[in-house]
């Protein structure tokens, strides 16, 4: 199982950029090879955020469709997982407070895989960082 950032869909459905060709070679790769691609919940409010905050909400719609096509499971947040991502927050002054959430999530479900190009994730011990 990867759990996959939200930069992901982002950069499939956004203008050009360097890491929109990786993530082109990278998903359907992951996806041929039978991998389970997942999310939280944070991951579609984060595309959300974004795309408001730069007033394309045009985009929205091409984003969650491309997202949501692409994984099998959107885990739930829940209070345990606020919880940790507090503790985590703490410990790693890399994380932000969102990441540190995915982290929490991914922590409680299993998950050591996960695709981003965030280089703050590269500190965090037991995770393997798909780029």
């Amino acid at each position: 199982m990867i759990f996959v950032d939200s930069n992901i869909p982002m950069y499939v459905v956004g203008q050009s950029h360097p890491n929109k060709v990786r993530v082109l070679e990278i998903v359907p790769r992951l996806l041929r090879e039978g991998e389970r691609l997942v999310i939280d919940a944070e991951v579609l409010q984060e595309i959300l955020h974004r795309y408001v905050a730069i007033d394309r909400r045009m985009a929205i719609d091409p984003c969650f469709r491309a997202l949501l096509a692409l994984v099998d499971t959107v885990f739930p947040i829940e209070l345990p997982h606020l919880v940790r991502a507090k503790d985590l927050v703490r410990e790693h002054a890399a994380l932000s407070a969102r990441d540190a959430l995915h982290l929490a999530v991914m922590e409680d479900q299993g998950i050591t895989r996960f695709l981003t190009f965030d280089r703050g994730f590269e500190r965090v011990g037991g995770l393997q960082v798909l780029r």
